[in-house]
């Protein structure tokens, strides 16, 4: 047992998984994301849909999306503060199924891109972001992290992983979905043991395998 398990993270907020789980979910999908978007839907599941107000739910995940992080003491005025961006936001309320409790998806559009994320906290200010545009993941965003959508042909994957073994990055976990066979392509998700250099993005991104590359940096 780590001691953020027996004393809780450092934080502003009432709540280790309603307070600073969500504010780094959202933290996570503005990483993700690349900046703030113009628009947001937050669909809140279980014990966060019925407390979100009561625990900062609402504040939290409103601070992550632009950028704050958990120990940010401007959480608490959060809905003076986003009046200044242009960022519109709901919250909404919905049975997502068999998930955690504390689950929330993110529907954001930046620059005519629409982006969803679903992720939930799992208690001591952890996350699991388990769904990124669709396709299953499992990431805690203790790690930096590629985000590519590639060509679904043989040879594609064993490439970018030998450009990214050429920069000297160990690669810790891999989650390859087929997103299209009619269209072949597949979304990988590439966890590493360090942020990637500017170079192997851009190298990455020219790849003839590679649609899209997007760098997650570490919450």
């Amino acid at each position: 047992m780590s001691i953020i398990n027996v004393i809780g993270p450092v934080m502003v907020g009432p709540s280790s998984s309603h307070t600073a789980g969500a504010v780094k979910i959202g933290k996570f999908a503005y990483n993700y994301i690349g900046g703030i978007p113009q628009t947001v839907r937050f669909i809140l599941h279980g014990s966060f849909a019925t407390t979100y107000m009561g625990h900062g739910t609402d504040k939290a995940l409103l601070s992550g999306i632009i950028g704050f992080n958990v120990d940010d003491i401007r959480i608490k005025d959060i809905f003076e503060i986003i009046k200044k961006y242009d960022l519109r936001y709901e919250f909404l309320f919905e049975d997502l199924g068999d998930v955690h409790p504390n689950t929330v998806r993110i529907i954001a559009e930046k620059d005519s891109v629409e982006y969803k994320i679903q992720a939930c906290s799992v208690g001591a200010g952890e996350i699991l972001v388990n769904e990124i545009d669709g396709n299953s993941v499992k990431l805690n965003g203790h790690t930096p992290a590629l985000s590519i959508l590639n060509k679904d042909i043989t040879g594609a994957l064993s490439e970018i992983l030998k450009i990214i073994s050429a920069h000297g990055i160990n690669v810790a976990n891999v989650t390859l979905n087929r997103v299209s066979k009619i269209f072949e392509e597949a979304s990988c998700i590439i966890e590493l043991d360090e942020a990637p250099s500017y170079m192997l993005v851009q190298e990455l991104q020219k790849s003839s395998y590679v649609i899209s590359c997007r760098y997650i940096p570490e919450i």
